[in-house]
């Protein structure tokens, strides 16, 4: 067990070491390159994190809404409550369209004093209610054009490096008029790096935003199906005769 434990610590060392030389034969542009790569992982791994969380979060807060929205025997009853409920999607549809609707219901004095509404203010309560569903679906999908750059860009960045690097390196030889393995792999191994670093941003990234997308595909069909589930519920109590 010893030996084993030996020879993972020799591992490691020789592993650090290996990327410490290759950081010491890097060109001054390849090390930029790596440095922009470093800075957009951590921004790419912010979103990641700063997203999962906030659809965790609407998840959790959509859940609870739900199962207190089916309980009440009134469309109107949470709203009549004055229930709060920040930061939920499904409450942010649900407010608006009982605020529309209560305004349509309501007489000149400001009482509540129609029973019905007209078939051309439940279409105003309607779209009022699309609207909210549009702006809760934009406010998920923030932020995730950062990982569409990231997986598309970041690979090609660090090619940009790798080519660069090699250029350079073969410029070098050129000059010492020397193509000796010992002049080459110190320069190539170098601009390798940078290719090995933009494939390091971008794969994270391509798995967290196909994840986030499809999170936010089955956000956004969740919101339309309660929106169409409260007007048809609105409609039922509130629409007239036409």
């Amino acid at each position: 067990m010893m030996n084993g434990l030996s020879f993972m610590i020799l591992g490691a060392a020789s592993n650090q070491a290996e990327l410490v030389y290759v950081w010491t034969q890097a060109t001054p542009i390849a090390k930029v390159i790596i440095v922009c790569l470093l800075i957009f992982s951590i921004v790419a791994w912010s979103v990641m994190v700063s997203k999962a969380i906030q659809m965790h979060r609407a998840r959790k807060l959509n859940y609870y809404f739900d199962q207190e929205f089916h309980s009440q025997k009134r469309v109107l009853d949470m709203f009549d409550r004055k229930l709060q409920v920040e930061g939920c999607p499904l409450y942010m549809v649900y407010q608006t369209g009982c605020v529309e609707l209560d305004t349509r219901l309501r007489g000149p004095g400001g009482e509540r004093s129609k029973q019905s509404v007209s078939l051309k203010n439940m279409e105003h309560v309607k779209r009022a209610m699309e609207n909210v569903v549009a702006q809760e679906s934009l406010k998920l999908e923030s932020g995730l054009i950062l990982l569409a750059i990231a997986v598309s860009g970041a690979p090609f960045i660090g090619l940009l490096g790798t080519v660069w690097g090699v250029m350079s390196t073969f410029a070098g030889i050129a000059q010492q008029g020397s193509a000796t393995m010992a002049a080459m792999a110190p320069g190539v191994s170098a601009a390798l790096v940078t290719t090995v670093a933009g494939l390091l941003v971008a794969i994270p990234s391509m798995f967290a935003y196909n994840w986030l997308v499809h999170n936010l595909r089955v956000f956004t069909v969740g919101l339309d199906n309660f929106a169409q589930e409260l007007v048809s519920k609105m409609e039922t109590e509130f629409l007239g005769e036409q």
